[in-house]
């Protein structure tokens, strides 16, 4: 992988994601934060329904766009995490990580979290 990409993966924070309209097919690009937590890569929202989460569900091939430090249109994939220990030592980590102090009990409930695997990479 290439440097500067593999340093944005570890430093940049927001990124754009096209996911493919689970309803329209059409492509559905939004705005959104990725974590990289211990190498492994993370895309998670506030807890309630997500529009890009349905649609990853739906059809799990994405482009992860890197847009801060370096620019690249990424092939992605996205599996959804479900089991509730493994969601919670994610959303753990995640939280040490940013310093943040978010309900982790709402979090766990009703957050959506997908680990993305980069395709080619």
């Amino acid at each position: 992988m290439d440097e500067q990409i593999q340093k944005a993966l570890e430093n940049d924070l927001t990124i754009d994601i096209t996911t493919k309209g689970r309803k329209s097919g059409k492509p559905r690009k939004i705005e959104i934060w990725f974590h990289n937590v211990d190498g492994v890569l993370y895309i998670t929202g506030t807890p309630g329904t997500r529009d890009w989460y349905a649609n990853m569900l739906a059809e799990p091939e994405f482009t992860f766009h890197l847009k801060e430090s370096v620019k690249a249109d990424l092939p992605a994939r996205a599996t959804p995490i479900t089991d509730s220990p493994e969601r919670k030592c994610i959303l753990t980590r995640m939280r040490e990580l940013e310093g943040r102090d978010w309900d982790l009990t709402e979090w766990l409930k009703d957050s959506p979290l997908v680990e993305v695997t980069l395709e080619n990479a």
